[in-house]
């Protein structure tokens, strides 16, 4: 039973991209994590740069994220 005005939600999980551009160096980055693995919004993700070996760590978006970071 669950307690009065508590609502579950289910997020459907949602796969990250397999590669992304790395900021430093303008290579490839890899996904370090199965490529099948599904993320919830807001999971870190962590990418591994196939030229400079630096590693980056992308936090899954929400559904609602427009992309445009915190500016007004």
């Amino acid at each position: 039973m669950e307690a009065p005005g508590l609502r579950r939600t289910t997020v459907a999980g949602v796969r990250a991209p397999e590669t992304i551009v790395c900021v430093d160096c303008g290579g490839t980055c890899h996904l370090l994590a199965h490529p099948e693995t599904e993320f919830q919004p807001g999971d870190p993700v962590a990418y591994r740069c196939a030229d400079c070996v630096d590693r980056w760590d992308i936090v899954m978006p929400d559904e609602d994220d427009d992309g445009r970071g915190d500016t007004p």
